[in-house]
């Protein structure tokens, strides 16, 4: 009896984690019975989804790109839920990290060591991130306030911020000279773009010893990545780095454990001495310091000047929700559910041009997917609470059971 109720609980985990793969299968199904009605073949554009997404160099590279800021946001996000608070705001956090790293680079950028800038920069921006995800940590620690409420009201201050900064103090010059005053800062110098994986791979000589090798034709599109200019650039490496970084913190650390308990069930962690407040202040402080640095690795990594604030995030802090989600609030899960979540996002893009698919039906298609991932979530804890409630009442009738019999043979 106890092996058959070890093996339902595995099944069950199984199952658990297999949902969120589920719900994306799901909410392709529906995806398929509306494109249908559109008059469109489901499996070819499925098909344009895939191979637009990762069918080509150029494609891949640009999955890759997306999903960097994805992870880095996605593992602030489960920083955040794993401390019990949910943040919301990451979109602001990503905005104002990106505008205070753009200053940095623009004030040190050509006075200082290229490297030496873009840890700075960095730094700027998940200094600023984290000081914006504070402000709603203390106000929910402290006043209770919701921090879905202020999280989404601190986005709309930062966006606010980044066009008057874009029209004033940081626009253009060359801008201002030319009388189009287009909102968007100068152009950081090329010294200290993140360098892109073409650069490192000629740098040690890659191409040369992969011809040698015979690799060239191992793998066209991830041999394109290294031989062949792209925009992929090495802030993957970087936030990969992070992401078993962040691991390490939560499941190795006295802090990452507090946070966990926290986020667990406060009144027991209250009662074993861990200072709730303080950690959940510092749980949403960490969450936005690495949406901050998703926006700083925009700027130095791809972008290389500040623009329109939504164009900067491009919803990569709501994305980056679903992506933590999809991995199960792990940061080593998240690295592939980022990766395709990315995929989803350029899939979606090269789906529309090749099937003349209309751009608000891939927004459709998409939404589905983040509305049946985040809804997974509740349908987890409802199940393991009911495995929890089962498993109690289960005991509760054997104890019952061994007590009547030691009255019995009394």
């Amino acid at each position: 009896m106890g092996k058959t109720r070890l093996n339902r609980q595995h099944l069950e985990r199984l199952f658990d984690t297999l949902l969120p793969l589920l719900a994306v299968l799901g909410a392709f199904a529906i995806g398929a019975v509306i494109l249908a009605l559109q008059g469109v073949n489901p499996l070819e554009a499925y098909k344009a989804m895939v191979v637009g997404a990762f069918g080509s160099k150029n494609g891949l590279a640009d999955t890759l790109v997306k999903s960097i800021p994805l992870l880095l946001v996605g593992l602030g996000i489960a920083i955040a839920f794993r401390g019990g608070v949910i943040n919301i705001g990451a979109e602001g956090q990503l905005i104002v990290g990106a505008l205070f790293s753009t200053y940095i680079g623009l004030q040190l950028g050509e006075s200082m060591s290229p490297a030496l800038v873009i840890l700075l920069g960095l730094a700027a921006g998940a200094l600023m991130g984290g000081l914006w995800g504070t402000i709603p940590g203390y106000l929910k620690a402290q006043l209770g306030v919701n921090e879905i409420l202020s999280t989404i009201m601190m986005n709309q201050i930062a966006i606010q911020i980044g066009f008057f900064l874009l029209r004033g103090v940081m626009i253009d010059p060359a801008e201002i000279a030319a009388g189009t005053n287009i909102p968007h800062s100068a152009r950081l110098t090329k010294a200290i773009d993140i360098p892109r994986f073409t650069d490192i791979a000629k740098s040690l000589g890659f191409t040369e010893s992969a011809k040698d090798l015979g690799l060239e034709g191992w793998s066209k599109e991830i041999y394109g990545l290294l031989a062949e200019p792209t925009r992929l650039h090495a802030g993957l490496i970087f936030a990969i780095i992070i992401a078993i970084l962040v691991y390490i913190f939560l499941w190795r650390t006295t802090i990452g454990y507090r946070i966990r308990a926290v986020g667990l069930n406060p009144h027991a962690s209250r009662y074993a001495g861990i200072d709730v407040k303080k950690n959940m202040v510092l749980s949403m402080t960490l969450s936005g310091a690495f949406a901050g640095l998703a926006g700083a690795v925009e700027i130095f990594g791809l972008h290389h000047r500040m623009f329109e604030p939504l164009a900067v995030s491009a919803g990569y802090g709501f994305s980056g929700i679903v992506a933590a989600l999809f991995g199960k609030l792990h940061p080593l899960g998240m690295i592939p559910s980022s990766i395709l979540f990315g995929g989803l996002l350029v899939g979606g893009d090269k789906m529309q041009r090749a099937m003349q698919v209309p751009q608000v039906l891939i927004q459709v298609i998409l939404g589905l997917v983040v509305l049946f991932v985040v809804s997974t979530d509740y349908f987890v804890r409802r199940r393991q609470n009911r495995r929890v409630s089962v498993t109690s009442r289960a005991d509760d009738l054997i104890l019952a059971a061994k007590t009547i019999e030691e009255v019995t043979n009394e």
